[in-house]
């Protein structure tokens, strides 16, 4: 643990970082801008836990449905392994680029109003996909979708942070966390549904009742909070040089495996380089940067961060390549490759709130280990999932051990990231971890195909796709034993 700040299994509040402004005192207001403090236990509670769960579930829901439609995409659009990333990876690279600025917009000008504007930007970009005649247009109306994401995602959590009693936080994470894993695990029972029933395009059109609701009781039930130590510019500068690194080596290791060692993949790349370097400099240089180095000198704060990024780089190869492996090798329908994977949504449902306060009283250490050491056992376990597979035997074990292993992790990491930092700073904090996340995600999505020697048209030959994916669960299982390591050592 950091010397700089406490550890959060103590029940209290992080001192200050240096350089930070001070924010709410322990035991006082949870509101930084002078608000109430909101219970768990009360009805006004329960509002907003069930506001901030609907827009982070509704984004964490839509990400996962998706992975379940790509074969059916991929058909009725006449896309190959490139096309059916891109619809992935368009939305978590402009989330990724973007949810920094979103975090500080809520910060700056109210974090009920960016997370209202959120959902509805969401909402309406998900028509557009619903609608997509081709998969340029899906591709461009899923990049639009994380635009929306990245001002409602950060804007979820930093609502719980900032409302609610110090006292309660830390279950009021972990019912979010639970909550939020549960929308983002029953993603692909509710995909494989939707698919095999009235489509793949209601995949995105169910989002709009999702987003109608959010709006109503965040708007009649959430208390408005902000940042009142927040000023200065925007910086759009470092966003867009963020969005454009990140855009630019996704590009060419999307596009390598077709077009090899090419100026088409060796531009890009180094542009991506040489551009990320270029957000470095200018986020060092700036006097209201989108990323303030000074966070970073929170050991505890940036440690958890770089678990962040292993353990999440993991989760997104598993969840983008596991329904296609159901589907293309084992042959099961949508709905059945969906169905498979529930039992990961019972155990968040029943033990990640649990998770949350046991962790709150022997500290975070121990889950951040644990934790990923299991969900790698899982991983391991899914290679035995190949053709002629039998449920009972060859998956289920693989999802129990991964669903246990993502219980003792995922609220942890969550209250850990909020703990390290001071309260005012709460919607950058998850600004950073959620686009730590994001990009960990975007890169392994595709990255993945290229180590694991996935071809453009490798997922309609179940054979060849089959070799391929266990090469791609032993590197996912790897990414997270160093998350492990790193959280033991850190």
């Amino acid at each position: 643990m950091s010397d700089s700040a406490p550890d959060p299994g103590r029940g209290r509040e992080p001192a200050p970082p240096p350089g930070l402004p001070p924010g709410t005192a322990p035991g006082g207001p949870a509101a930084d801008d002078g608000a109430p403090a909101v219970r768990l236990g009360t009805a006004a509670g329960r509002w907003v836990l069930l506001t901030a769960v609907l827009g982070s579930g509704m984004a964490m829901l839509d990400s996962t449905v998706v992975n379940v439609a790509l074969p059916h995409i991929g058909r009725d659009l006449d896309a190959n392994l490139a096309a059916l990333q891109w619809t992935v990876n368009a939305y978590m690279l402009t989330l990724a680029g973007l949810i920094l600025l979103g975090g500080s917009l809520g910060d700056r000008y109210g974090r009920r109003r960016i997370f209202v504007i959120g959902v509805v930007w969401f909402a309406l970009a998900s028509l557009l996909c619903g609608v997509a005649p081709d998969a340029g247009v899906l591709i461009a109306a899923r990049a639009l979708q994380g635009v929306g994401g990245a001002l409602l995602t950060p804007g979820s959590l930093a609502l719980i942070q900032a409302v609610f009693h110090p006292d309660d936080r830390a279950g009021a994470v972990g019912a979010w966390s639970g909550l939020g894993g549960v929308a983002s695990a029953v993603g692909p029972f509710v995909g494989g549904w939707l698919v095999d029933g009235p489509g793949w395009r209601w995949v995105f059109l169910i989002n709009l009742p999702l987003a109608a609701v959010c709006v109503v009781v965040a708007l009649r039930y959430v208390p408005e909070t902000r940042d009142p130590a927040a000023r200065g510019r925007f910086d759009v500068l470092g966003a867009a040089l963020g969005a454009l690194a990140l855009g630019a080596v996704t590009y060419a290791l999307i596009a390598a495996p077709d077009k090899g060692a090419s100026p088409w993949v060796i531009v890009p790349a180094v542009a991506g380089v040489l551009l990320g370097a270029a957000f470095v400099a200018v986020e060092r240089r700036r006097a209201d940067p989108m990323l303030p180095p000074e966070i970073f000198a929170v050991r505890q704060f940036t440690a958890i961060n770089v678990v962040t990024v292993f353990v999440y780089a993991a989760f997104s190869g598993f969840f983008f390549l596991a329904v296609l492996q159901l589907q293309v090798v084992v042959g099961w329908s949508a709905l059945a490759a969906g169905t498979a994977l529930l039992p990961t949504t019972v155990l968040m449902l029943l033990l990640s709130a649990r998770s949350g306060k046991i962790a709150q009283r022997i500290g975070a250490r121990l889950p951040l280990t644990v934790g990923p050491l299991l969900c790698a056992a899982g991983l391991l376990l899914m290679t035995r999932v190949g053709a002629g597979a039998v449920y009972w035997r060859d998956v289920l074990p693989a999802l129990i051990v991964l669903g246990m292993g993502m219980v003792v992790l995922v609220a942890p990491l969550t209250a850990t990231v909020l703990a390290s930092v001071d309260v005012s700073r709460a919607g950058l904090a998850s600004g950073i971890n959620n686009a730590a996340a994001r990009a960990a995600g975007l890169i392994a999505v595709a990255a993945l195909p290229l180590l694991a020697g996935m071809g453009p048209d490798v997922y309609r030959d179940p054979a060849a796709f089959s070799r391929t994916f266990d090469r791609a669960m032993l590197m996912c299982a790897g990414a997270l034993v160093v998350g492990a390591v790193l959280a033991w050592a850190t």
